[in-house]
């Protein structure tokens, strides 16, 4: 099973990259924020060489870690929850005991995990997951000086997040390698703290590139390596042999909880995309392609006489996007973007995301059986229709929960089929009706009644009507349910 790394239950990926880990010059700490060094430029790979003796292969590691080993931190995060007992309520234990058990009692939770700092006036990338839901989080470097961390911005789709702290002097940083360029069977370092043991650093090789059935993220499009990652690692560290910042560990493939020799790290080029948007305070919005795809199976590939099952299939087209006006059409089958190979759809909308808003992606596809190319000039999801978020109140089904109308750009939020319609629910009261019936977050309502319902002021107007039964269809992510409530 896959495993997030976390304080408790995720472990650490590490990334593999082409930076080293430098203490940054007085004049880099100015209040861009190190964005200079958020660039992510094109970096030369450096020439791979076979060792030719025995001495070759006692060369040390030492340099390269001594270099990059300060700018990876320890996160400490924590928060305080309520605990109800199971005896509240409950009529024979009040009988003896009266409300004894009915005040809820207050535990704090901790959580641990690793963070690299990537500007030397203290940003700091890590896993979502090592600081979600928490109250407090706090930083400590590897020569043990602590600092409070301040949340910037975290992005749940693709498990990361960026702090900042306030340090006195320039703090140590890595600098980003170009993701893209990195290969398999290249040497990598993990760094981070596994089981809040303190900072470790293991090695291994780059076991696997592009993997995107791990179910992590939204964005499934991971390296894979081999390299020693356990709990505790989250957020931590994947370098290569010059030290530079190639992923940031995110989860292991596990049945034990510990290291089988199979990580995943979110490849660098996605985390620069979360810590420029960070940096500069502007909300996260990655462009789109205007089109949805599936993986090309065997049996599609045998259909349209291609030479291998590889590749992402549209399935259909947004009326004026960037894929409609750059000629694609449904059954187009894509298999390059910008000389990347597109393997399934996720690797899609992966090479899609990582670019900017008005960038010109290079598309090769297939059509009829011939190679063809297209520039699609990339624009940000519309948000068309309006959200009209509504709170659904009133004696029917549906109270306590919040509706959206889906668009493109809301769709992209929340991770669902980017060209599919109507009312998706984006929050469900705990405890209500609907809570209880299993409604989530992201479930679309099709129905009342029989009467279709595409926006949310119709459904609004179809709930509100007098009944003493109600007959609903709810899409739960795949499969048409329906829901009958009432005599």
């Amino acid at each position: 099973m896959f495993r997030p790394l976390s304080a408790l239950s995720c472990l650490v990926l590490f990334a593999v990259s082409t930076a080293c880990a430098q203490p940054a010059p007085q004049s880099q700490a100015t209040d861009s924020g190190g964005q200079e060094q958020m660039a992510g430029d094109l970096i030369t790979a450096s020439p791979r060489v076979v060792p030719q003796s025995m001495e070759a292969v006692k060369l040390s590691f030492a340099p390269v870690v001594e270099r990059a080993a300060p700018a990876v931190v320890n996160v400490y995060t924590k928060r305080v929850v309520q605990q109800r007992s199971p005896f509240a309520g409950d009529p024979f234990f009040e009988r003896f005991f009266g409300g004894a058990f009915d005040a809820p009692r207050e535990r704090v939770q901790n959580s641990l995990g690793s963070g690299v700092i990537v500007s030397p006036d203290g940003v700091i990338v890590t896993n979502n997951h090592v600081i979600e839901g928490m109250t407090e989080i706090k930083v400590v470097l590897s020569d043990r000086r602590e600092y409070e961390a301040e949340l910037v911005m975290a992005d749940p789709q693709t498990d990361l997040a960026v702090l900042r702290i306030e340090a006195d002097e320039p703090l140590p940083y890595l600098s980003f390698a170009n993701s893209d360029s990195i290969h398999v069977g290249d040497v990598v370092l993990a760094i981070g703290n596994p089981f809040g043991v303190g900072q470790t650093v293991t090695s291994g090789i780059v076991s696997a590139l592009a993997r995107t059935a791990v179910s992590i993220s939204d964005y499934q499009f991971f390296i894979q390596t081999d390299a020693a990652i356990n709990p505790g690692n989250s957020g931590g560290a994947l370098i290569d042999i010059d030290g530079r910042l190639g992923g940031v560990n995110s989860a292991i493939y596990s049945r034990s909880g510990g290291s089988n020799g199979i990580g995943f790290a979110i490849p660098s080029r996605l985390v620069q995309q979360v810590i420029k948007s960070a940096i500069s305070g502007t909300a996260l919005v990655r462009p789109w392609i205007g089109a949805s795809s599936s993986t090309v199976t065997a049996d599609l590939a045998k259909a349209l006489k291609l030479d291998r099952p590889a590749g992402a299939i549209i399935d259909d087209i947004w009326a004026k996007g960037p894929a409609d006006k750059a000629g694609l059409k449904p059954g187009d089958v894509i298999i390059e973007i910008d000389g990347q190979p597109v393997y399934d759809a996720q690797a899609l909308q992966y090479r899609i995301g990582v670019n900017n808003n008005g960038d010109i992606a290079k598309v090769r596809y297939v059509r009829d059986g011939k190679k063809r190319e297209a520039d699609v000039s990339l624009t940000l999801p519309p948000e068309t229709p309006a959200r009209d978020t509504r709170e659904l109140e009133g004696n029917h089904p549906l109270n306590g929960v919040t509706v959206d109308n889906l668009s493109p750009r809301f769709k992209e939020e929340m991770g669902l089929d980017p060209l599919s319609q109507g009312v998706v629910v984006s929050e469900v009261k705990p405890g209500s009706f609907a809570a209880r019936r299993g409604l989530k977050p992201g479930h679309k309502i099709i129905s009342v009644n029989g009467r279709s319902v595409k926006t949310t002021k119709e459904l609004q107007k179809e709930i509100m009507k007098p009944a003493t039964r109600w007959v609903l269809e709810v899409d739960n992510g795949g499969r048409v349910v329906s829901w009958r409530v009432g005599r």
